[in-house]
């Protein structure tokens, strides 16, 4: 069984920045595509990123394009979001997940495994 951990939420003003980690346990990380989605109240949630297992491939949302990065350190089974030019409208449950597949999605049906999620506010 996987186990996806969140961490480095939090409240940051207009502007600012966070990262995000996602530390994993129960299996092997180092293959598996890694994505980030996010919830604000009364939305779906949405896309916001993911990257491929043995290579750095990434894919981003529009929305987040240019102001987030996301990283993994397979030798910590961790994966990270960076988080720049933090907007109001980025305010929502940042979730991890993982895919035990090769190819990146989009949809979040795609991903198997989930982290309990991480609250992070931006204030205008």
């Amino acid at each position: 069984q996987v186990q996806l951990v969140e961490s480095g939420g939090g409240l940051v003003l207009a502007g600012g920045s966070l990262r995000l980690s996602c530390a994993a346990s129960g299996r092997t990380f180092s293959t598996y595509v890694m994505g980030w989605f996010r919830q604000a109240p009364g939305k779906e949630r949405e896309f916001v990123g993911a990257i491929r297992g043995n290579d750095p491939t990434t894919r981003y949302a529009d929305s987040v394009k240019g102001r987030f990065t996301i990283s993994r350190d397979n030798a910590k089974d961790t994966v990270y979001l960076q988080m720049s030019s933090l907007k109001p409208e980025d305010t929502a449950v940042y979730y991890c997940a993982l895919r035990t597949g090769s190819a990146v999605f989009t949809s979040s049906g795609a991903y198997a495994f989930w982290g309990q999620g991480t609250q992070v506010t931006v204030s205008s």
